[in-house]
């Protein structure tokens, strides 16, 4: 079982913004800013294009996003749609401000140290703006 299937089976804990039947989406232990989050199907598929409701997958991803923007005050939510690191479908969405540190470009290198209390008052304020 792969670590997000964990996830979904409550076998490792996570930090939950958004869920419902089909989806799930939780701040990433490895944030690229604060807000980063990861928004994946309950159901494993190996690839975002493989999830057959793809079209009701990003109308969560457009939800969340939304509410990264209003939590944060920032108009810049980037995506990104990778499935190297872990071999289950998942969208990263993830706020931008100016001097993040990240320059023009995201550096998927440039990862934010935040704590457990920083992470939960922050899934709590998204939950809030959803």
């Amino acid at each position: 079982m792969c670590v997000f299937c964990k996830i979904v089976a409550g076998e490792i804990q996570s930090h939950k913004v958004y869920e419902d039947d089909n989806f799930l989406a939780f701040l990433d232990i490895r944030p690229l800013n604060i807000g980063h989050t990861l928004i994946i199907p309950k159901k494993h598929y190996r690839w975002a294009w493989d999830v057959p409701n793809i079209g009701e997958y990003y109308q969560v991803a457009g939800k969340i996003a939304n509410a990264l923007k209003k939590t944060f005050k920032t108009e810049y939510v980037i995506s990104l749609v990778f499935g190297e690191e872990v071999e289950h479908a998942h969208i990263w969405l993830v706020p931008r401000f100016p001097n993040d540190g990240h320059g023009a470009s995201i550096d998927l290198n440039n990862i934010k140290e935040l704590s457990e209390d920083e992470m939960i008052r922050t899934a709590k304020k998204i939950k809030d703006n959803l």
